[in-house]
């Protein structure tokens, strides 16, 4: 009985994107990689365990963690980045007892009961469900990163869970751009500004609209080699 429901859910999730997709006609969608990359049985990765601590140790409280999961639906969701298609997912960075969190928001089968995630950086950054990872930081105050940190688990107290609408306008649901977007206007009092993207009438906070913002920048990008 749970694995239908989770099926149904993920199946739900799935012709969300596809029905955004569908109705854009500026766009050039690729979607057999995504399917090809979801169907591979074993990845067989070329990364160290050190090459990891290494680019952990360059996140700080507060950064943008990017990432883009190998599965069928993370490969859609990032087709629909307007500018720069290279993540699916993102999250707010926090440490905490000497230990990294990602705080995110997330659907499907990865998330069960829908809600606001709290998990650990080699969980969140997993070679072996993921393409890629990124470190954005935003050119901020101490007091906003502080009240960015404050708002995010705020929202995971709350047990916000996922927006499977995609709809900006309502605070009770939201995707991943979403909670972080609304956490960084929460801390800075609405004065940071976001693009939004749209396709056609859809109105929507993509991951490079988070990315590719002014104060935003680069601080890592590493993608796993297969072999």
């Amino acid at each position: 009985m749970i694995t239908l429901k989770k099926h149904s859910l993920r199946w739900l999730y799935s012709g969300l994107i596809f029905f955004v997709m569908a109705c854009s006609n500026n766009q050039n969608f690729n979607t057999s990689k995504a399917v090809a990359d979801s169907m591979e049985l074993e990845r067989n990765i070329t990364i160290t365990k050190n090459e990891l601590i290494f680019f952990k140790q360059k996140i700080k409280v507060g950064d943008v963690i990017t990432r883009t999961g190998n599965d069928f639906t993370s490969q859609s969701l990032k087709l629909l980045n307007q500018k720069d298609k290279t993540f699916s997912h993102c999250g707010i960075a926090n440490i905490e007892n000497d230990s990294l969190f990602i705080y995110h928001a997330i659907g499907g089968d990865f998330n069960p009961n829908q809600q606001i995630k709290r998990e650990s950086f080699e969980i969140f950054v997993s070679p072996y469900d993921n393409n890629a990872v990124g470190i954005f930081r935003f050119d901020i105050s101490t007091i906003q990163k502080k009240n960015l940190i404050n708002q995010a688990q705020l929202f995971y107290k709350r047990k916000i869970i996922f927006d499977l609408d995609f709809d900006l306008k309502t605070d009770d649901k939201m995707y991943c751009a979403e909670f972080v977007y609304k956490s960084f206007l929460q801390a800075s009092g609405n004065a940071i500004k976001f693009h939004h993207s749209f396709i056609k009438i859809f109105e929507f906070v993509g991951i490079d609209d988070i990315t590719l913002n002014a104060l935003s920048k680069k601080i890592e990008v590493y993608k796993y080699e297969l072999y």
